[in-house]
């Protein structure tokens, strides 16, 4: 099954705590903090497997989490960092943010890896905060939570050429005709339901991959029909050929073909309504498509839109198309296309004032220390009552009363902060 977007959770593993450990050997009854500090939460990784053309691997599977860091603990030993989580991905998918839209990355190039979300920091083990005025410091630095995000993985072809034109034009047929791909074939609209592949042999002036795109319709920019799956696949490619049925013999006029499919193309894309373009009139066979080349022939060639007239079910006029492919294709910028990132995730800096510690000492006492308290302290005046309301601000921005209030504490209690005591009121 060819499934070409899907919308998946990714978030990277938290950071491990920091631990609040003290040395305790014989003959050394006081011994200093000791806590080592926490491992680093698994990364998110994508990595670009050239073995795959679908993304059918993400199809039931949806969540992706990557495994915490452990926790830091006494000794100074150091928490075990989560382990990567490494997601492969067909070349040429888009990673997009689900709730923006925005691109985050551009799996495009063949062994490429991106870490797209790096995992919490571990926290640092009081061992950090020892200073010769606090020697014993029983609080550490909570790990770094890592962050989550649904994001919408989009799956855009990689080829030189895009065969473009409406169902049953006869673009499946010039595909198996010219190059190794087998796509399915019948005599009836919307025969191909997803994009097929096939590599043009050198001989025809250089080798080139060529896509297959399922037939276009009318309000193709707008979603009608399966128009975003089958646009998506033709942003990649530097040279469009797009194929017409100059027989007419459904009622259709080619010129009015042309015009509507590119329509749809400028619609859904300036930059693609821009791509350069080879006419080809199929069905050449059929005595009905004499005039009709003519007047593609009339109509595009001023405009320096070459007009190819060929007969997929024959093979007549093919060669010569593949040769001009091939020229124009030396011509057209080698560079691939690839889309650059407009999304970009902000890591908020870990400082070592974080740390801090919230206990219960006994019903109806808690206490309140950290090197971040000990620092905002010496800078506040609680007396004054903006200093007051300040203190309070900073305990609720740094979660401390969260902290608080998931202990159990209830108003009239008392807080302890180093040498200060207060009543908790909400």
């Amino acid at each position: 099954m060819f499934v070409d977007q899907v919308k998946i959770y990714i978030k990277a593993g938290n950071g491990g705590n920091g631990a609040v450990s003290f040395r305790r050997e014989k003959y050394i009854p006081n011994g200093g903090p000791d806590g080592g500090d926490g491992g680093k939460g698994g990364d998110i990784i994508f990595e670009v497997d050239p073995g795959l053309n679908t993304l059918l691997d993400f199809r039931h599977k949806k969540h992706f989490k990557a495994p915490a860091g452990q926790d830091g603990s006494g000794a100074k030993c150091y928490g075990k960092n989560g382990t990567d989580i490494v997601l492969r991905v067909p070349p040429g998918t888009l990673i997009r943010e689900a709730e923006t839209g925005k691109i985050m990355a551009d799996m495009s190039q063949v062994g490429e890896r991106t870490v797209l979300l790096q995992g919490g920091r571990g926290g640092k083990g009081n061992a950090h905060y020892a200073t010769a005025t606090m020697q014993a410091p029983r609080y550490a630095q909570r790990g770094q939570e890592g962050k989550g995000y649904w994001v919408i993985l989009e799956l855009k072809t990689i080829a030189h050429v895009g065969l473009i034109g409406f169902p049953n034009v006869g673009k499946s047929t010039i595909l198996s005709m010219v190059s190794n791909a087998k796509p399915k074939i019948a005599d009836y609209h919307f025969t191909t339901l997803s994009p097929n592949l096939g590599v043009v042999d050198n001989q025809y002036g250089g080798g080139f991959v060529i896509a297959d795109i399922p037939g276009l319709i009318e309000g193709a920019h707008q979603g009608v029909g399966l128009g975003h799956d089958f646009l998506r696949h033709i942003e990649r490619t530097r040279l469009l050929i797009h194929v017409v049925d100059s027989s007419g013999i459904e009622g259709r006029d080619p010129i009015e073909d042309i015009e509507k499919i590119n329509y749809e193309l400028k619609a859904y894309s300036e930059t693609l309504g821009e791509r350069p373009q080879i006419i080809v009139a199929n069905k050449i066979d059929l005595p009905e498509a004499k005039e009709n080349i003519q007047r593609l022939k009339n109509k595009y060639e001023p405009l320096g839109i070459p007009v190819f007239p060929v007969s997929a079910a024959t093979g007549e006029g093919l060669r010569e198309l593949l040769f001009y492919t091939g020229e124009r294709l030396k011509e057209i910028k080698k560079d691939p296309i690839v889309f650059e990132a407009e999304y970009e995730e902000e890591y908020e800096q870990w400082k070592e004032e974080e740390a801090y510690s919230v206990e219960k000492v006994e019903e109806g006492l808690y206490e309140i220390s950290g090197y971040s308290i000990e620092k905002v302290l010496g800078y506040t005046n609680l007396e004054a009552e903006k200093g007051f309301v300040f203190f309070q601000k900073f305990l609720k921005d740094q979660g401390i009363i969260e902290e608080l209030e998931k202990l159990g504490i209830q108003e009239g209690d008392t807080v302890r902060i180093y040498d200060l005591e207060f009543e908790y009121y909400q």
